[in-house]
């Protein structure tokens, strides 16, 4: 009987307690660990997990817990150090985006990894979705020619606080555009990676808060290939509930996808995603559950393929360097308000 893969978990704050209720409920996986910074946290992990040690620091739980892979759900300016700290130590990491909240970091974690031999994969699960992940087939499949256009934009209501308050620190959550809208680069380039990569940027951004003008409520980027293709991030978080678009035009036909839920993490969406191949219109049946819910269990179980067979994860450190990337670059375009040529900054 082989035995299953072993998880540390650091981080029990919302999204990480659905990261060990993904691990839990897998069983190829065992929850062996768990960090988190405060008392009321550590004492629920320990009622809801009574098997999992206990640890109030990540760096702790590394050296002292026998595990086989780190899922890193702590606030993102600590990611190097904890990421560092296990791959040092032989330990495989799936690693929450963003990876880190500077590029020089993202590239410390990446060519730690390569160094060490271990596996490392970026938590951008909305690969492994049965929607998101099921257009990216059928481009593939050449069902509407080559991609020349792709939206992807995001209507939500506005963040919660996160721990601490940290997601409305700047100092450690490094930018909204690294929160949400990451996804949406990594969705984006992922659909157009038959066109190369991106050469320039275009970005553009407000707050309607005067006291954080640098957290964007509003905000929408362009990013355009050599061949002419390009792709447009649009994200608000000064509205309601929470609902997403990916529309795509190609030399052939087009596609046309959305989702719709009263929360981000809820269990009984709206989706649909429709097909025109150039002749005929398709409603694309979906087999599974559409969400980053369901996705998170996907992402739980390409991790143990991970472990055991050394299968290439769906989000890559590469790609996860290049997500982040792009968000950095976005900002620094609206910061001087102009184009920036993607390709001379970020060089990977």
């Amino acid at each position: 009987m082989i035995r299953p893969v072993r998880f540390a978990l650091a981080g029990f704050g919302a999204w990480g307690k659905f990261h060990a209720q993904s691990i839990q409920s897998n069983p190829d996986a065992q929850l062996v660990a768990i960090s988190a910074p405060s008392e009321a946290s550590r004492v629920e992990a320990q009622q809801l997990y009574p098997d999992a040690l206990i640890f109030s620091d990540s760096l702790e739980m590394i050296a002292q817990a026998d595990f086989d892979i780190i899922d890193i759900v702590t606030p993102s300016h600590t990611h190097r150090e904890i990421a560092l700290a296990a791959i040092q130590k032989g330990k495989h990491v799936l690693l929450e985006k963003p990876m880190a909240i500077t590029l020089e970091d993202c590239k410390a974690i990446v060519a730690c990894a390569q160094q060490f031999g271990v596996h490392l994969a970026v938590g951008h699960e909305l690969r492994l979705s049965s929607q998101w992940g099921r257009i990216k087939e059928i481009i593939d499949a050449g069902t509407i020619g080559d991609p020349q256009y792709v939206l992807v934009e995001l209507s939500r209501k506005p963040y919660r606080q996160g721990a601490s308050g940290w997601r409305y620190d700047q100092n450690r959550v490094g930018s909204w555009v690294l929160e949400e809208p990451i996804h949406f680069f990594d969705l984006a380039r992922w659909y157009l990676e038959g066109s190369g990569d991106p050469v320039e940027l275009h970005a553009y951004a407000n707050s309607r808060d005067s006291q954080r003008p640098s957290l964007y409520d509003n905000f929408s980027a362009m990013f355009k290939y050599a061949n002419g293709s390009y792709a447009v991030v649009s994200q608000t978080l000064a509205a309601f509930e929470h609902h997403q678009t990916v529309k795509i035009s190609g030399t052939k036909g087009a596609l046309w996808a959305a989702w719709s839920g009263a929360l981000d993490r809820t269990l009984e969406p709206e989706y649909f995603l429709k097909v025109f191949d150039g002749e005929k219109l398709e409603t694309v049946k979906l087999e599974k559950h559409s969400g980053e819910v369901f996705e998170l269990r996907e992402e739980i179980a390409q991790c143990i393929e991970m472990v055991r067979k050394g299968k290439k994860p769906a989000a890559t450190g590469h790609d996860g360097l290049w997500s982040a990337g792009l968000c950095l670059v976005a900002e620094e375009s609206i910061r001087l308000g102009k184009s920036l040529p993607v390709g001379e900054i970020l060089k990977f």
